[in-house]
């Protein structure tokens, strides 16, 4: 085919561009969250944060399979996080308990079901309201996983949350977009930041703030 010269050809991105475009940013710096977390300009808010979490749960995965080597079932016999938070499985008919590393598997696997869903999610490029309105549910039970390993497997966590930042930018995520209440973010990132945050506008001889 032979276009008129001059002509302007105009072309929607093709579907997961967006994906692309996060993946290339955590690549370049997974520690700049500002920048990953950035939209580009005219960007659909929810296949942005559709995106995001598709991206999670493949990172997350990651996380899985590390804590395979010491969250047994015969040792972590329920899904928990401290002495306060036992969660039921979702992934049966009836909820109910289950080891922890079987709810981190039945969790993502759950989580990819639903994002991949055509029925709920058919486009790459504009998704329904009632569709965006899915991804609290997922974000929840998902974060389970992080608080899990934070809590029971500490050293496996900090070594892939050093490498990936991935539990710093999910908790970003979910307090930018509304998708938690802050009261179930129990992994302490966000005090850790807010501390880090108070250190560095603080002169250390005094404890004074800056001017």
């Amino acid at each position: 085919m032979v276009m008129a010269e001059g002509a302007t050809v105009v072309r929607r991105n093709r579907p997961g561009t967006t994906a692309k475009y996060i993946q290339q940013n955590i690549r370049s710096d997974c520690s700049n969250i500002e920048k990953i977390m950035e939209p580009p300009e005219g960007q659909d808010e929810g296949v942005w944060k559709y995106e995001h979490l598709r991206q999670f749960c493949l990172e997350l995965n990651g996380l899985a399979v590390k804590l395979q080597t010491e969250c047994h079932p015969d040792t972590c016999t329920q899904m928990t996080a401290t002495e306060q938070w036992i969660f039921l499985c979702a992934a049966h008919k009836t909820p109910k308990e289950c080891p922890a590393i079987d709810y981190t598997r039945h969790t993502l696997d759950g989580a990819a079901c639903l994002l991949n869903s055509n029925k709920y999610f058919p486009s790459r490029v504009s998704i329904k309201e009632s569709s965006v309105a899915k991804l609290g549910s997922v974000c929840r039970r998902i974060y389970r996983i992080f608080s899990h390993a934070y809590f029971h497997h500490r050293q496996i966590f900090d070594t892939y949350e050093n490498e990936t930042f991935l539990c710093h930018r999910f908790t970003r995520f979910v307090m930018k977009y509304n998708l938690m209440s802050k009261d179930n973010l129990i992994v302490p990132i966000l005090e850790e930041e807010e501390e880090e945050e108070e250190e560095g506008g603080q002169n250390p001889s005094t404890g004074e703030s800056e001017a």
